[in-house]
């Protein structure tokens, strides 16, 4: 029978609920609390889900709005699911590395093989990573998904750069910490801009680079950062007189990055809001979406990246210009340019199998590169 961590049969009267379970990682295991419900209710709040049946693994996750949004698990239990799909689930352990101005959350999957670093984009977190890093895993490698600074459940200090230069020495500061000499580099969006200033200045860290829809400096800020730039002292006004806090600013923009509007249910979307709560939320968000500049990709020439690159451009992704991918590619010497039809800039939310594949057959040679 599944027992929870504190050794009582889950379905037991006595056992704890799932909003005081702990989640145990040794000196850094930590509570789940369960906040107070939020003021607004936005009119597509969904119902609470039902508890999981009998069965059905304590995937762990966050409480946000008095609804559970569990790793990897955004739809109803399927019954049909194997059991062998069900044990098949690996739970990250949770670490908090520090970097200098503040903490970065990492979720680590798995152990042995090469490390493979998962960099998000603009307005999400770790979280997008959940089934890839899932399966590079079971694929024996070690998979290192993190919040940059700033984003998801890492350190939101004041003051503090939150650009892409800034954001690729403290990646690298935590794969110091982690004891990671080198590692295959995944980023998308703009976490594709952090690995490749990552690829150009600590190059010795970088065995493989794999950037998904990257921004580069013709495209830094893209579309969707350049709207909420532009608009700043609107949404702060905004703010200022709504409860809705950040979900305006960014719900519009997580429901056009993925090409099939399936891919993002509200649940999936509050989950990315959760971070950013009322008006000091929003205030944060534009504080990152100001950080984002072509600047800090001037003195990281995509020629000299020396290491081998995929590039995979989603087809339907709407904030990337066209034709930025494939001069990317013409610009990285060794690369190969992958074009994905029918998914937008995420991915990993849309084809997190075929995406997790791709990455795995490129670290193992099995994807060749132009010389």
């Amino acid at each position: 029978m599944p027992r929870t961590s504190r050794g009582w049969p889950r379905h037991h009267p006595l056992a704890p609920s799932p909003s005081d379970r702990t989640q145990s990682h040794g000196p850094l295991a930590r509570r789940i609390l369960k906040p107070e419900p939020p003021l607004d209710r936005l009119d597509r709040a969904p119902p609470l889900p039902s508890p999981a049946p009998p069965g059905v693994p304590d995937r762990g996750g966050l409480l946000f709005g008095g609804t559970h949004y569990s790793h990897g698990v955004t739809e109803d239990y399927d019954p049909a699911q194997t059991a062998a799909t069900n044990e098949a689930f690996i739970e990250p352990d949770l670490l908090r590395i520090p970097v200098g101005p503040g903490a970065i959350h990492v979720e680590r999957y798995g152990h042995g093989g090469t490390p493979v670093v998962l960099l998000h984009g603009f307005g999400t977190s770790s979280f997008l990573w959940r089934a890839v890093a899932a399966d590079i895993a079971e694929a024996r490698h070690t998979a290192i998904a993190l919040d940059l600074l700033g984003y998801g459940e890492s350190d939101q200090p004041l003051d503090t750069n939150f650009g892409i230069a800034a954001q690729a020495e403290y990646v690298e500061r935590v794969l110091v910490a982690l004891r990671i000499p080198q590692a295959a580099v995944v980023g998308i969006d703009l976490g594709g801009a952090v690995a490749m200033r990552l690829a150009v200045t600590h190059d010795s860290r970088v065995s493989h680079l794999i950037l998904v829809n990257s921004l580069t400096a013709e495209s830094t800020p893209a579309a969707d950062v350049r709207a909420l730039q532009r608009n700043t002292a609107r949404f702060v006004l905004r703010a200022a007189t709504g409860i809705l806090g950040v979900a305006p600013l960014l719900t519009p923009v997580l429901e056009r990055s993925v090409g099939d509007r399936a891919h993002m249910p509200w649940r999936l979307v509050a989950r990315y809001l959760a971070p950013y709560v009322g008006q000091d939320g929003v205030r944060h968000l534009l504080a990152l979406a100001a950080s984002v500049t072509a600047d800090d990709l001037e003195d990281a020439d995509p020629a000299a990246i020396r290491v081998p690159t995929l590039i995979v451009r989603g087809e339907s992704d709407e904030w990337l210009g066209e034709g930025v991918a494939e001069r990317l590619s013409a610009a990285i010497p060794d690369s190969q340019l992958l074009r994905l039809p029918g998914v937008g800039r995420l991915i990993p939310e849309e084809s997190p199998e075929q995406l997790a594949g791709l990455v795995l057959d490129f670290i193992q040679g099995r994807i060749g590169v132009r010389q």
